[in-house]
């Protein structure tokens, strides 16, 4: 079986970059890795979401063309993921749709960690239609733009662990979620430097796919 993580922005770095961890994740399952190049260089907000939306979809047609079992959507916002949904015949899943239900199975109650304050309100809305309202302790963002985690790796990376830090001693949850797909490569480092737990998307959504 071979499942394909579609990356919606325009950046081809962070689509291998998630690739990478979504192949540490899941050893001997195979993964392809596809940048949506009519998207925006990052998402970030509503507008940039819309403008990805359209040749996002046209890649969803393509996977199912070419007969992948399943598909990741590798935005924490699930760009477009209803409408993908709806049109293919194989599994659709997003990044922050699988990091939420992993919490929700372990029985934990999480923040989330995103880049800009734009990104809040999509984030909390998906939590809240998901129905996960009850697990949601706080949404909150790092100031950090989704491609200074590509440019400035080490200034992004502290930056969200100064705001991972404030979620763990303030919001009184058991686990945080990086709300970026970019952030997944900062996965493995956090983890050294906290005690609670810290999911991340496309490490989630890889294991849950292969389920599905």
């Amino acid at each position: 079986m071979a499942y394909v993580i579609i990356n919606p922005n325009s950046t081809a770095a962070m689509t291998e970059g998630m690739l990478e961890v979504a192949r540490a994740a899941v050893p001997g399952v195979t993964l392809e890795g596809w940048t949506n190049a009519g998207g925006p260089p990052a998402i970030q907000g509503h507008e940039d979401g819309l403008k990805a939306a359209p040749s996002l979809l046209e890649l969803i047609d393509k996977a199912n063309a070419e007969g992948f079992e399943g598909i990741i959507i590798a935005c924490f916002d699930d760009t477009a993921l209803e409408d993908a949904q709806a049109r293919s015949k194989v599994p659709v899943i997003g990044i922050g749709q699988a990091a939420y239900h992993i919490a929700a199975l372990r029985g934990w109650s999480f923040s989330v960690v995103t880049t800009l304050p734009i990104s809040v309100p999509i984030i909390e809305g998906n939590i809240i239609g998901y129905g996960f309202e009850h697990l949601m302790g706080k949404v909150r963002a790092s100031d950090v733009p989704v491609l200074a985690l590509e440019e400035d790796p080490d200034k992004a990376t502290e930056a969200v662990a100064v705001e991972t830090a404030r979620a763990m001693a303030g919001d009184g949850v058991d686990c945080v979620i990086l709300g970026c797909a970019g952030m997944a490569k900062l996965t493995a480092h956090l983890r050294g430097r906290f005690d609670k737990p810290i999911l991340d998307g496309v490490e989630s959504a890889a294991r849950l796919i292969t389920a599905l």
